[in-house]
């Protein structure tokens, strides 16, 4: 078992060549990918994938940088969407501070949303920040106090204290390939800590290949090298590590189970 739990097989770089990429994953042992959506145009093909897929899910959802384009993708689409069988999570949604590519105020609005409907559909939310986890955790608190619903921090990259608040809230966190990087030492230390029953693992493919594919286009098959890497780091056994996430991945999105 080994599950990639956020990756773009609809993206350029991936989606011409697909057939051979789910080949390249399935024989490396990848059990499961979640097919992650960022605008409303995407939905219809990344559920199209996940429909012709057995071991492939989906997700619908805005991504921050697309807050602007979706003032119409309120809680009431996102559960509409949702109810669709493969669908399995909400997102990725989240605030991105960094590009600033959508108004904060709309990226804070679109968040919530997700989160509303996370909690009407009782699916995950799938969350991206960057450049803004002062306020990705104040929302996170304060729709947390509203009523409890799941997430993942995807391609985790924050602080130490960030990772803190997350598994406060009961939020899990995904390491992607950076975590190979030789520059990515404190995300090394902080990944080497996860508890083991929040830990997931991702590609986010076509993009942050790992080590030793750095500089290629990113595939799911490459979760198994950055598993092994992880592994290595926690000190712990490859295979039990493959497992643990995997049951993490199908724990957390759990119509992945159904």
């Amino acid at each position: 078992m080994l599950a990639d739990s956020h990756c773009h097989l609809n993206y350029e770089g991936l989606v011409d060549d697909q057939p051979a990429v789910l080949a390249r994953a399935r024989a490396r042992g990848v059990t499961a990918m979640l097919n992650i959506a960022t605008r409303e145009s995407e939905w219809d093909a990344v559920i199209a994938t996940a429909e012709r897929e057995p071991d492939v899910w989906a997700t619908v959802g805005v991504h921050p940088h697309e807050a602007d384009r979706h003032p119409d993708v309120d809680a009431a689409k996102l559960i509409d969407r949702a109810r669709h069988p493969r669908v399995v999570g909400l997102g990725e949604t989240g605030l991105d501070f960094h590009y600033d590519r959508s108004d904060r105020g709309r990226q804070r609005t679109s968040f919530r949303a997700h989160i509303a409907a996370a909690r009407e559909t009782g699916l995950p939310i799938v969350v991206h920040t960057r450049d803004a986890e002062d306020d990705t955790a104040a929302i996170l608190r304060d729709e947390m106090g509203k009523g409890w619903f799941g997430g993942v921090i995807h391609c985790f990259t924050g602080t130490s204290a960030f990772a803190d608040i997350a598994l406060e809230l009961g939020l899990s966190i995904s390491i992607s390939g950076i975590v190979t990087f030789k520059n990515a030492r404190d995300l090394q230390e902080v990944a080497a800590r996860i508890p083991s029953d929040r830990l997931l693992i991702e590609t986010d493919a076509p993009f942050l290949a790992p080590v030793p594919h750095r500089g290629k286009t990113g595939e799911p098959a490459f979760v198994a090298d950055t598993a092994a890497f992880l592994a290595k780091l926690r000190g712990e056994d490859e295979e039990g590590l493959r497992e643990r996430t995997a049951a993490n991945f199908h724990g957390l999105f759990a119509k992945t189970a159904g």
